[in-house]
């Protein structure tokens, strides 16, 4: 019988991966940003994980609501749930840890990224998702 993992193993497994590629890559103080809304309650699971076991973060995590970025923002009109992005005025040369909930046609992903460039030129974007689906259009 095939027993499905709780989401807490889940994460506690997402954490030491993604710990390891920051080992493995060498990347100090990265800054962790959480693409609303299903991205933030992982990537603040995330950072409290992480900075628990060290000081990964120097920073507090960042959010990024990219409802105005999307294209196909004037098919859908505003998401009247719209909530402000969280950034530092400048991401030049950061190794950001991109957080998102489901991965799926990419759209949600080219957006955070397009909304990112408008604040600096990151040195790495790496992505973390919890749930990947097929499907992809980017």
């Amino acid at each position: 019988m095939h027993t499905l993992a709780t989401p807490e193993a889940l994460l506690e497994k997402l954490a030491s991966r993604l710990q390891a590629l920051l080992h493995d890559k060498a990347i100090d103080d990265p800054l962790m940003v959480g693409i609303h809304t299903g991205g933030v309650w992982i990537a603040t699971r995330l950072y409290q994980m992480l900075n628990a076991t060290s000081d990964t973060f120097s920073e507090p995590l960042a959010t990024l609501d990219i409802s105005f970025y999307r294209d196909d923002f004037s098919r859908i009109g505003v998401n009247p749930k719209v909530k402000p992005s969280s950034l530092p005025p400048d991401v030049d040369d950061r190794h950001i840890i991109l957080v998102d909930d489901v991965l799926h046609t990419g759209r949600t992903i080219r957006a955070a990224m397009n909304e990112l460039f408008d604040y600096g030129r990151p040195a790495s974007i790496t992505l973390v998702c919890l749930i990947e689906r097929s499907g992809r259009e980017l």
